[in-house]
């Protein structure tokens, strides 16, 4: 299934204008073609829906999927498995971006997970919401407790075809209004692993 959609461009630094209702942002990491993305999952095409813009925090691992994403407006940054040819498609290191009124930034690896926090303000000392991957591990800093001075909300989607020790592959959507990230969700799009071989449907989008 080709993942299609409108081809919106929220460029760094513009505005949202034109459109009612929040951004859309899909955030994607860590997909390794072709061994693991031939193409897109039916299951993150259905969420690719309606989406204004798509972030990949990088290991694409071929910039083939890149062209098959570049229906919609998309950033991505380079992994530490990405060759040439995504550089060449315009993958830098990092990203810092104005998601509609949100500053946000974007980077592969973050390091270890002790100090990440502190380590990520240091890095983007003006961002409000920091993307990474290379873990394959989804986490939200958001999702919990926040604590004063803390840094930037912190957000890696996992995988959503390489889940490694994860019971699902998942992907991130992001929904931004008046620039507040009104809403953050790692949302599953392969089916659990089950006992008796029982096959439980992934929930599409609502």
């Amino acid at each position: 299934m080709r993942c299609v959609g409108r081809a919106y461009r929220l460029l760094p630094g513009e505005a949202r204008s034109g459109q009612d209702g929040p951004v859309k942002v899909i955030v994607l990491s860590d997909t390794h073609a072709p061994r693991r993305w031939r193409s897109c999952p039916p299951a993150v095409a259905e969420h690719l829906r309606g989406a204004d813009l798509i972030l990949h925090a990088g290991d694409v691992c071929t910039a083939g999927v890149l062209d098959e994403l570049a229906a919609y407006a998309l950033r991505v940054v380079r992994g530490n498995n990405d060759g040439p040819d995504v550089t060449a498609w315009g993958a830098p290191d990092t990203l810092e971006l104005d998601l509609g009124g949100l500053r946000a930034a974007m980077i592969h690896d973050s390091g270890p997970a002790a100090g990440r926090p502190a380590r990520m303000r240091r890095r983007f000392p003006g961002a409000e919401l920091v993307v990474f991957g290379h873990s394959h591990i989804p986490l939200d800093s958001g999702s919990g407790p926040q604590r004063a001075g803390a840094g930037p909300r912190i957000f890696n989607p996992g995988s959503p075809t390489d889940r490694r020790r994860q019971s699902q592959g998942t992907i991130g959507v992001l929904h931004i209004q008046d620039g507040t990230l009104v809403s953050a969700r790692i949302l599953p799009v392969t089916p659990p692993p089950c006992a008796g071989g029982a096959i439980v449907p992934v929930i599409p989008p609502p």
